[in-house]
């Protein structure tokens, strides 16, 4: 396995301790998501009643995790509605706090919050197809999927370095959990639309002391199966 040359944690060693595993939630439906429409961090709607539903089921299942990947010892949240909302379900159950990091925001689609994808696809036709061939490319008065990755990375080796050795659940947006992913496979940017994550949806990259990540569970939405939820 090759080492992930995004970590930035150049002191650790085989022998610096104990795995570290984050689990990453995306947060529940809001009334945008069943519309596909753009959401980002520059639009911040909260959680739908089936949104909560999803952040409860999600709580109960992280709740009953195989010591593999829990109990979970901290939380992180990015500090959008959504995000927080899904967190505090299952920290209020735990009796964790939820810490709050910005840089775990979704990305700013600029022009296009709020848009369904035809919609852009129609008004920005060239800005669209610029932003899917070239990371470095913005939506208008937006963010690059460069920019979100370098402060998600960041905020990644934050949560590294101050809960080494421990579990951790990071609750998150479709953009920066696929860029999570992407660092940890070591995969080209048009990964990132060749992922699918559904809302409320889990995933888990355990990352060895010697600095070497490694997917262990992706997109993971069965605790959503509810046959009696409507």
């Amino acid at each position: 396995m090759t080492v992930d040359p995004t970590l930035r944690h150049s002191g650790w060693s085989e022998d610096d301790g104990p795995a570290t595993t984050l689990l990453l939630l995306r947060h529940g439906q809001t009334a945008l998501t069943p519309e596909k429409r753009f959401s980002g961090s520059g639009a911040d709607p909260v959680l739908s009643e089936h949104g909560r539903w999803e952040a409860g089921a999600a709580a109960r299942r992280l709740a009953t995790l195989p010591g593999a990947h829990g109990p979970v010892q901290a939380v992180v949240s990015s500090p959008l509605l959504r995000a927080r909302a899904t967190a505090e379900v299952f920290a209020s159950a735990a009796d964790l706090p939820v810490h709050l990091d910005v840089r775990l925001r979704e990305m700013d689609f600029g022009a296009w919050e709020g848009h369904t994808y035809a919609q852009v696809k129609h008004h920005w036709p060239t800005e669209l197809v610029a932003w899917r061939e070239d990371e470095q490319e913005a939506p208008p008065s937006g963010e690059s999927f460069a920019a979100m990755t370098d402060r998600v990375l960041a905020a990644r080796d934050a949560i590294l370095d101050l809960h080494r050795g421990r579990t951790v659940l990071v609750v998150s947006h479709v953009g920066p959990i696929k860029a999570l992913i992407r660092s940890a496979l070591g995969a080209p940017a048009d990964a990132l639309f060749r992922m699918e994550l559904g809302p409320a949806s889990l995933s888990a990259i355990r990352y060895n002391a010697s600095g070497t990540a490694s997917l262990r569970v992706f997109n993971d939405s069965c605790h959503l199966s509810d046959p009696h939820h409507s």
